[in-house]
């Protein structure tokens, strides 16, 4: 037995951060002082604050410290573990108090989430199944296999309201029934896991991953059951080389634990998961494209239906569903439906993930009830705007996904509402924007993304996309017209309408929900030939204000292109014709003396 336990993050941000050197470090010192046998350090999954990391926390205490460098660690060991003083000049501050260092659930950050899909995440060893045995693992598909027919499995699947949480929002039972009883005598049928996670600032299904591969294990299997499959397979990008890596620990552990391979728990039941790793091919997000690549070929979609609960993988029956729909199952069938359903809307059961990044203080992973008001997840999870600035806009759904706007910061967050206002809830990246983000580059940021990542298959999407991109790029640049706007608007709708699959359908919805409700940014482009938030290089002017400026010639020694002129102790000039635009004259002003417009 361990008297204390330091558990350290070990998801892709912090090890970025050298959260791997931190933990060498740690063993080091800890060895060096004789406590080796009383101290374990823990290597975990994502703790959900990543704007705080490298993270550190040490329990029984729960003593919270972030920003930890590896210079740092000589002083927490000596101090913290040895003579039980807290390092207080490295504790996260929202745990402080006047009575001293409260829980890390009563911060503002957790007090409003609810972890489901993220339980394990920061609190077990993602590469030890013992550690994931230890809080219930296994159970589930324990209790389905010996306990339950694949029918009660599917029916408690249906009455928990869970749908698929990679964006479609379909109630994932009714996915596992239509498998099960479309071709109920198949010779094989398959589960797919799409870990594919493409959208811009989306790391939800990558932090279950590298926190808690196992729960996605357990649920392929007890799926596999449920529908008459003996075969899984993970389709995880190879860009996340921590959660490959730890998929991998995981399938042999369970392999030889029993828990995949043949006659599970005694029962005779088979199932056994094999990985693929994909490209990074933003389309392959697509269920039939994801299953064309499992299959060798160049991942493409194909046309629906038949649908892939008829004929999907090799042709034969198959269900896909996402990490995070999975990271549910196990909890529903130890807890039971009810359970579910009680949390969240009417329409939408349960918590979502929501990856918080952009113009936010707490950037990371927060898990919140379905029906938490944006404006909670943003203010009180998030710790709000930072430097002042007001609450412009919120893009979810990434590129599939459009623009919520203040108009709607009380909207409460579930799958219907966002539709309703011309968003959608995607697979849950929320990209949080402030009164300096100009809307219509916002618009063909994203259109740029599509672009880039269409297959290319059909026509309305390879070509729609590109000509809806270079008539939004022309608007940034000033050269657009009002007839313009009315055009991209009719060519919005007709690549929604005609596109092979959902990366073309959804491409134009950044566009629809910025033109709804920022038409004005778009306008003020177009006639005034200006960028209201000072975004749009080709749009704007930097100059320099005669009564302000002192002279000092910082700005025109500074500034890369010779475009600033004067003399020392007078009012500097910039030419309009040398000046790039970049910023630096302005940055570089110690007086005021230099804006743009």
């Amino acid at each position: 037995m361990y008297r204390s336990h330091v558990l350290v993050c070990g998801g892709t941000g912090c090890t970025s951060s050298g959260s791997q050197q931190i933990i060498d470090s740690l063993e080091k010192e800890i060895k060096a002082a004789g406590l080796e046998n009383e101290i374990e350090v823990v290597k975990t999954g994502c703790f959900g604050l990543c704007a705080l990391g490298p993270i550190m926390i040490v329990y029984p205490e729960g003593t919270f410290y972030s920003m930890v460098q590896e210079k740092d660690i000589p002083e927490i060991v000596s101090e913290h573990l040895v003579k039980g003083r807290i390092v207080s000049r490295l504790v996260y501050d929202e745990t402080v108090t006047e009575n001293g260092i409260k829980s890390l659930q009563d911060t503002a950050f957790y007090s409003k989430q609810n972890r489901v899909a993220l339980r394990n995440c920061g609190v077990i060893s993602p590469e030890n199944i013992e550690e994931y045995i230890g809080t219930g693992g296994y159970e589930a598909l324990g209790k389905v296999l010996t306990k339950m027919t694949p029918e009660e499995v599917i029916q408690t699947i249906l009455d928990s309201g869970l749908r698929g949480r990679g964006g479609g929002g379909f109630p994932t039972g009714m996915k596992w029934k239509l498998a099960r009883n479309i071709v109920p005598n198949a010779d094989q049928k398959y589960v797919c896991c799409n870990a594919d996670e493409g959208d811009p600032g989306a790391f939800m299904d990558r932090s279950v991953l590298e926190g808690d591969p196992h729960v996605v294990l357990e649920a392929m299997a007890i799926a596999g059951y449920a529908i008459g499959a003996n075969q899984g397979y993970i389709y995880v990008r190879a860009e996340y080389p921590i959660a490959v890596k730890r998929l991998e620990i995981a399938i042999n552990q369970a392999r030889e634990y029993g828990m995949l391979g043949k006659n599970i728990f005694g029962t005779g039941f088979d199932f056994d998961i094999g990985l693929r790793l994909g490209a990074g091919a933003f389309v392959c997000g697509e269920e039939t494209a994801l299953m064309t690549s499992i299959e060798g070929n160049r991942g493409e979609p194909r046309p629906r239906p038949p649908f892939p609960a008829e004929k999907g993988l090799f042709g034969k029956p198959t269900i896909l569903n996402n990490v995070e729909t999975y990271a549910n199952i196990p909890r529903i069938i130890l807890n039971g439906a009810e359970w579910f359903a009680s949390m969240g809307t009417e329409k939408s059961k349960g918590t979502k993930v929501f990856a918080l990044g952009g113009k936010i203080k707490n950037t990371g992973l927060v898990e919140i009830p379905m029906g938490t008001t944006l404006r909670t997840v943003i203010e009180e999870i998030g710790g709000g705007i930072p430097n002042g600035k007001k609450f412009k806009a919120a893009q979810t759904g990434g590129p599939s996904g459009g623009c919520i706007p203040a108009e709607h910061y009380d909207i409460p967050i579930d799958y219907d509402n966002l539709i309703s206002i011309g968003s959608m809830m995607g697979s849950g990246g929320l990209i949080v924007m402030d009164e300096d983000n100009c809307m219509v580059d916002i618009a063909k940021f994203f259109l740029a993304f599509t672009v880039d990542e269409s297959c290319g298959k059909c026509t309305p999407c390879r070509i729609g996309t590109k000509r809806l991109y270079e008539m939004l790029d022309k608007i940034t640049k000033g050269q657009g017209t009002l007839e313009d706007l009315d055009k991209i608007e009719e060519l919005c709708y007709y690549i929604k309408n005609n596109s092979l699959c959902g990366l073309g359908q959804t491409a134009p919805n950044p566009v629809l929900s910025t033109l709804r409700y920022f038409r004005d940014e778009y306008i003020a482009h177009v006639v005034d030939k200006t960028c209201p938030a000072g975004v749009c290089k080709d749009l704007l002017k930097y100059s320099i204000d005669p009564d302000k400026c002192r002279g000092c010639t910082l700005c025109a020694r500074k500034c890369p292109a010779s475009a600033i002129s004067g003399t020392v102790k007078q009012p500097h000039v910039i030419d309009q014709d040398k000046c790039v635009k970049c910023g630096a004259c302005m940055e570089t002003c110690k007086f005021g003396a230099i804006s743009k417009n």
